[in-house]
């Protein structure tokens, strides 16, 4: 399990958090004109675009489950950037052209958190789709 230095992201409700993550984001994002990336590496230096994770988060209706999930945002870009240790891999249930990557992390302060990523065998593109904690 990978430990990362960087701390999770400050704030108790959603449009705190979400306010610090999205501009962590918007900084990545302007480094590029196309979509949004960071480099993994785990995957040699490969590119892992981050668009999915923002569609996928505003599907969620909870917003304590939003919060909980972004507030691992800062943390999660630093263990796909820094770790080499190997994920969980297993073929995606819903699409057979589909591998999905679990990364496993632990914050400074204790608390485990999953970093999962999908890959697709096709052309081998890779997307950040989820960050989520451990359940208590």
């Amino acid at each position: 399990m990978y430990e990362v230095k960087t701390k999770k992201a400050p704030g108790t409700n959603y449009s705190e958090v979400y306010e610090s993550v999205f501009g962590l984001y918007a900084i990545i994002r302007k480094k590029t004109k196309r979509r949004p990336y960071i480099r993994s590496a785990y995957f040699n230096k490969d590119k892992i675009f981050l668009g999915i994770f923002w569609s996928h988060l505003h599907e969620k209706l909870n917003h304590r489950d939003k919060t909980r999930r972004l507030k691992f945002f800062p943390c999660a870009l630093e263990l796909i950037q820094q770790s080499r240790l190997d994920p969980e891999s297993k073929e995606s249930v819903d699409k057979k052209s589909e591998i999905l990557h679990r990364f496993a992390g632990k914050t400074k302060e204790g608390e485990i958190f999953f970093v999962q990523i999908k890959e697709e065998k096709r052309n081998g593109q890779k997307s950040l789709i989820s960050v989520f904690p451990l359940e208590k």
